[in-house]
């Protein structure tokens, strides 16, 4: 009998010595990384490295990069528009972009870093490069003029999330809603030869541009155009993450 207490304690001191050991694991491991899978389906890449360093505080760092390609979604705007002038402008459009967004988040949840809603705050450092054809009217004819060029915008703002363990080491991070605002410029330019007149039809047609929240500024001369922005920033960001702890 005393020898059967003597392993029978001899065995829950092992198993609750292996229990805390693994607790003690799983709490050293303070590092996720992650990939954002709505982002595939709209041609970007985003990769997120999340590390707790307090209990329910983490600091984040995500890069998102798209190739310079059509535009996504490119069917479902030729579609919406049904207008083949404006079919033609989206089938020669192509952008791309790059971002940096570091992030400090506060957990609610009783178990802490990682698990639960959380708010973030966050900056979206972001470039993005353009190749526009500019159309206009050159006495009844259709002209175009490739205006090609970057603009960077810097903004910040809120993110509103919950993350979910589902396994010892993968999680699921749900980027509910992520407004930010700030500010942009950058620029377009373009080379053609125009004469006096073709010129003048080109300015009028910028002239006449309706870009939202946005001041720019046009200059246009025998052999391009030129195109500065400068203005109000804004966007939201959201996405599914599955996560790796390490």
């Amino acid at each position: 009998m005393q020898k059967k207490l003597f392993y029978l304690s001899l065995l829950s001191a092992l198993c609750t010595t292996n229990l805390y050991a693994q607790e003690k694991e799983t709490a050293n491991t303070k590092n996720v990384v992650k990939l954002n899978l709505f982002a595939l389906g709209l041609k970007n890449v985003t990769l997120q490295y999340e590390r707790a360093v307090a209990k329910k505080v983490t600091v984040a760092g995500t890069l998102r990069f798209m190739p310079k390609g059509s535009i996504p979604l490119k069917k479902t705007f030729i579609n919406y528009a049904d207008d083949p002038d404006v079919e033609k402008q989206i089938n020669n459009l192509s952008v791309g972009n790059f971002a940096f967004m570091p992030e400090v988040r506060y957990y609610f949840g009783k178990r802490g870093a990682f698990h639960g809603f959380y708010l973030g705050l966050f900056a979206n450092m972001a470039s993005y490069s353009a190749t526009v054809p500019l159309e206009y009217d050159n006495g009844g004819t259709k002209e175009t003029i490739p205006m090609t060029g970057k603009l960077t915008g810097i903004t910040g703002g809120l993110m509103i999330g919950a993350q979910f363990k589902l396994s010892n080491k993968i999680y699921l991070d749900w980027w509910i809603l992520g407004p930010n605002y700030g500010s942009s410029s950058g620029s377009l330019s373009g080379q053609k030869v125009m004469d006096v007149d073709e010129q003048q039809d080109l300015r009028d047609e910028l002239r006449d541009l309706d870009i939202p929240l946005t001041r720019f500024t046009y200059t246009v001369t025998g052999t391009g155009a030129t195109m500065d922005f400068k203005g109000p920033w804004g966007g939201l960001r959201s996405g599914l993450c599955i996560g790796f702890r390490f």
